[in-house]
């Protein structure tokens, strides 16, 4: 594979990963480490937690690279991505697609070094992370699809840990695929009216005028599962404080999305990171110290 990396293709290459818009790297990390934390009652081996890090770092890069060469036509005609590397010219598509497979490649390596139940969900995700992009041209829910590209990551973190897949482990899956399902909805809210000129279909598109209040319900099924969560690994009164606050960041997120225009979508968006981080902070307190 030559990718002929001069200075302006390098970060052509950085900004086809988005490694200079790291939001999706913590969105998917979060959950990752709510996985290895409550798998491990609050001490993932280091090698594990490595390995998880940059099983990230890689997956969602690759995850962007695929995502970019799917709507390589498609981000021509929407403003807020007709720069992006492939759209624009800078990386020529078939160099995209073996980026793609190096970036898969790397981290296959990685998991190799956990078990097979690991390395066999891996596969599952890497089969969720090619469809991802494609679904948005034939159902409207391809943030569902994300939600269990995204997700996996979780079980993988259990089954590495523990060699298995507890069924206490499917309780974070479903908050995470909810969760997921939640933010990607506001993104996709403020590309909505590009969307329909063009003909993708998503999340944001099928709820319309209800999407704040589907958006709504939604979240309240979020918090219901991460109160179950706290049941079920017998968290402690930490977790359950930590739950209030993200009811309240929820709540504000209610209240950016209501203002209705692209800015306020996005920024409820990339405001979901302290969703994650919240509830990651809550689980420490409860199995970690």
């Amino acid at each position: 594979m030559s990718f002929h990396f001069k200075t302006t293709s390098f970060v052509a290459y950085l900004r086809l990963m988005r490694l200079d818009n790291p939001i999706g790297i913590y969105l998917l990390l979060w959950p990752t480490l709510w996985g290895l934390f409550l798998a491990s009652e609050g001490f993932p081996d280091l090698k594990l937690l490595l390995i998880f890090v940059l099983g990230v770092i890689l997956m969602r890069s690759a995850g962007c690279v695929i995502n970019d060469y799917a709507d390589r036509y498609i981000d021509k005609l929407v403003e807020r991505t007709k720069h992006r590397p492939i759209a624009s010219g800078k990386i020529h598509h078939r160099s995209a697609l073996r980026f793609f497979v190096l970036l898969i490649l790397l981290a296959f390596l990685l998991v190799l070094l956990t078990n097979w139940l690991t390395i066999q969900l891996a596969m599952i995700a890497v089969l969720l992370t090619i469809l991802y992009p494609f679904t948005k041209r034939w159902t409207h829910f391809p943030q569902f699809v994300l939600g269990l590209a995204f997700s996996m990551s979780v079980l993988m973190a259990f089954s590495a840990t523990l060699n298995e897949i507890p069924i206490t482990a499917w309780y974070v899956f479903a908050a995470t695929v909810v969760w997921t399902v939640i933010y990607d909805t506001m993104y996709a809210m403020a590309d909505r009216e590009e969307d329909l000129k063009i003909g993708i279909k998503s999340s944001a598109i099928l709820f319309a005028k209800f999407d704040r209040l589907i958006i709504g319900i939604l979240q309240i099924i979020f918090l219901l599962i991460l109160i179950e969560i706290s049941n079920v690994f017998n968290l402690t009164i930490s977790y359950n404080i930590t739950l209030l606050l993200v009811a309240l960041l929820m709540s504000y997120h209610q209240y950016l999305i209501k203002n209705n225009n692209n800015y306020s979508y996005l920024h409820g968006f990339l405001h979901n990171n302290y969703i994650g981080m919240v509830i990651f902070v809550g689980i420490m307190l409860s199995v970690g110290l």
